[in-house]
């Protein structure tokens, strides 16, 4: 798990975060809360603070995890100011949200460092996630031998949803997957496991093997330049058209420089 992300998780720490607004105090500052995809919160943790400190005194932040639809069900009912999302609209999404577009993000096939899988083909990602190809004899290039151990996430996960749209096509994921709740708990299983196999945000490979996709590798370049192929948005989502501080600081995240330049240190920014 990231230093940015652990971070995460003492927000008062990290932006100054997680104090109340006292009921009745005289012009309080406003406070934006967050919910949803483990992918963005990394991304969302660093937005916040840089807005914090170029912003002094205008606004403060609480953010929280719990996956995409998490953030999108928060938001909707008007639980969090924002849902933070690392999959695209969906027809059955509750009535009255706006997606606003932040970045892009790569989705990463992870194997154990031992197994250094240089390359992945589409056809062999349907076969391994769908429990057709079982063992790693079966995959061109593996190091490792063995059954495969599959990881995976939730379904509550917009990195779930993305890898079975851009990866899986018509396949379905086979229920032997080891589900996690976050892009971190896959990321310390392939770690842990050699025979390990699963997909994370590209934020999170460190400590892993990252193969190729497509003959192309997962890397921030190739993210970039449109290479790579497992490419997929972040949102923030907000109730109906953000408006006031809201509206300020997602324009700030979206038109700034000094946001869109952090964006591009991990992500793929819009500009």
């Amino acid at each position: 798990m990231t230093t940015r992300l652990r971070r995460l998780g003492v927000c008062a720490a990290a932006v100054g975060a997680c104090a109340a607004v006292v009921p009745g105090a005289a012009q309080a500052t406003p406070v934006i809360t967050m919910s949803g995809s483990t992918s963005v919160a990394p991304l969302a943790t660093l937005l916040a603070k840089s807005y914090v400190k170029s912003h002094p005194g205008k606004v403060k932040f609480k953010l929280a995890q719990g996956g995409s639809d998490v953030g999108i069900a928060d938001v909707s009912a008007g639980r969090v100011t924002i849902g933070n999302s690392s999959r695209d609209p969906k027809a059955g999404d509750p009535n009255g949200i706006f997606f606003n577009k932040i970045a892009r993000d790569a989705i990463c096939l992870v194997t154990n460092p031992k197994n250094q899988l240089a390359n992945l083909s589409q056809a062999t990602i349907q076969g391994i996630f769908s429990g057709t190809i079982r063992d790693w004899s079966q995959v061109p290039g593996a190091t490792a031998t063995g059954t495969i151990d599959l990881v995976g996430r939730t379904a509550a996960s917009g990195t779930q949803d993305a890898f079975q749209k851009i990866f899986m096509g018509s396949k379905t994921v086979t229920t032997s997957i080891a589900a996690k709740a976050s892009n971190g708990l896959v990321q310390q299983a392939v770690q842990t496991d050699p025979n390990a196999i699963g997909y994370v945000s590209l934020d999170f490979v460190s400590g892993t093997n990252a193969a190729g996709y497509n003959g192309v590798a997962c890397n921030l370049r190739n993210a970039k330049s449109g290479e790579y192929g497992g490419v997929r948005n972040f949102w923030m989502v907000t109730r109906g058209r953000a408006t006031g501080v809201v509206a300020n600081f997602i324009s700030w995240v979206q038109n700034s420089a000094a946001a869109q330049k952090i964006v591009g240190k991990h992500w793929v920014p819009l500009k």
